[in-house]
């Protein structure tokens, strides 16, 4: 049964709005429920011809350290679909273009505080050209094997959730 909204206040921080709710619940009881409202995003599963997987290592100032992650993105107003923003998030995060795309669905990262949507795809027939960063961005391209990349994840080293989903979700269909 869904909560009834009785008011709702959005304030704006930086890239982030802040959503609060006054809601009534099903029991009757109100509550005040706040969560982000951040765009939805994009991650991408890129794969040469070797079979080995393109991922980044990337400054996080959050976790003040680099982190292994695989290209992700932010959908913005000027992409039609999430397709277009992985095709322009990989190229300008790895500097690879992809000949072929497989849908690997969506997932919600964080639902119990914000409303955030990360569509995941698999990317392959890869062409080199020139990554184009932008200017907060400090990102390493690496190719490593998919043994190397289970062992970052099995060893605690490689923690991006919306990567995580995309290795998942990609085994699954393809195994």
């Amino acid at each position: 049964m869904a909560w009834k909204v009785k008011s709702s206040t959005k304030d704006k921080v930086d890239r982030f709005q802040i959503t609060m709710d006054q809601v009534v619940l099903p029991n009757g009881e109100e509550k005040t429920f706040s969560y982000i409202d951040f765009a939805k995003g994009v991650c991408i599963l890129p794969i040469t011809d070797n079979n080995e997987i393109v991922c980044i290592k990337q400054y996080r100032h959050a976790m003040k350290g680099w982190k292994w992650e695989l290209p992700a993105g932010m959908i913005d107003d000027n992409d039609p679909t999430p397709l277009e923003t992985a095709k322009r998030e990989l190229e300008e995060e790895t500097g690879y273009m992809a000949e072929h795309w497989l849908d690997l669905g969506s997932f919600y990262p964080s639902p119990g505080s914000t409303s955030e949507e990360i569509h995941l795809f698999a990317a392959a027939g890869l062409t080199a050209t020139e990554q184009n960063l932008e200017n907060i961005e400090q990102i390493e391209v690496h190719k490593i094997t998919m043994r190397d990349l289970n062992n970052l994840i099995k060893s605690g080293e490689f923690k991006h959730g919306a990567g995580l989903a995309a290795i998942l979700r990609y085994k699954l269909i393809v195994d």
